[in-house]
């Protein structure tokens, strides 16, 4: 068989067809675009609406408890024999902690959550790095979940609305937070979910996950509820779930079906709230 050359003919009657086919492919691709900057745009909306969201809620429920009493106030209480206070000002908040070891009263002082201190009756004694590091993180995590939900207003803090659950027949809004890099911490890598009721703007439960000491998985439901000088005060129940690597969206169901382990109870006592005017 032979191969004939094409012709001029032949090539200029192609290339209306082929400029169509340019024209169209090239047509596709404008369209193509179009769609994926419109569904990226639709999904950074939807993002910034539910994270909008997310804060007007825990916003309502930082006024629910009372929380704007903590500006420039400084409230103390007792936890598990240990007393423990917070003061905030415009510009920082210092908290410490006083116990009887022995005969000897120990006072620490964390000025924010940066700076520990500690002295012994009343003399100032020296620290080791990790000693510091320890007793540092057991006073922020005493003080951090005493001011929930107030605390979830640092700038650290990304909060995602995540809908309405059903719990015990009572609706509440479920609302996600995880942490930045910057300022978050070394606990940054932590996730928790708050369930504020959509009435009351309460937070009635909250579940959480951390990595530190083994890592593991906590649930928390709120009792003992009563009001200290208009400030909200909870204890909790402290749950955990048999497997530690259970998810959190999974313990309300766990929890309702009574499927939860109770591992201690978080109480309150001897609250007192004083403007700092005052002290």
């Amino acid at each position: 068989m032979k191969y004939l050359p094409l012709s001029l003919n032949h090539i200029s009657n192609l290339k209306p067809s082929l400029i169509q086919i340019i024209k169209n492919w090239g047509l596709f691709a404008v369209l193509l675009l179009f769609v994926w900057a419109c569904e990226n745009k639709a999904s950074s909306s939807q993002k910034k609406t539910l994270s909008h969201k997310g804060q007007e809620v825990i916003d309502l429920a930082i006024t629910a408890h009372g929380q704007d009493l903590f500006e420039n106030a400084t409230v103390s209480f007792l936890f598990r024999d240990k007393k423990y206070s917070t003061r905030r000002s415009d510009t920082s908040y210092t908290y410490t902690r006083s116990f009887q070891d022995g005969s000897a009263l120990i006072e620490d002082v964390l000025i924010n959550s940066a700076n520990f201190s500690r002295k012994k009756n009343g003399e100032p004694i020296e620290v080791s790095k990790e000693w510091t590091e320890k007793y540092s993180r057991s006073i922020n995590s005493v003080l951090y979940f005493f001011q929930l939900p107030y605390v979830l207003n640092d700038p650290a803090v990304k909060k995602i609305d995540q809908g309405i659950k059903r719990i015990k027949d009572e609706n509440y809004h479920q609302i996600k937070v995880s942490f930045q890099v910057e300022n978050g911490g070394e606990d940054f890598e932590d996730e928790y979910l708050y369930w504020i009721h959509v009435n009351s703007f309460e937070v009635d439960y909250l579940a959480y996950n951390y990595i530190t000491d083994g890592g593991g998985v906590r649930f928390r439901s709120a009792i003992n509820k009563r009001r200290v000088d208009g400030l909200l005060i909870q204890d909790y129940i402290n749950y955990a779930p048999a497997n530690k690597k259970t998810p959190l969206s999974d313990l309300i169901a766990q929890f309702e079906k009574e499927a939860l382990i109770e591992r201690s109870r978080i109480v309150n006592s001897d609250i007192t709230l004083l403007s700092n005017n005052h002290l």
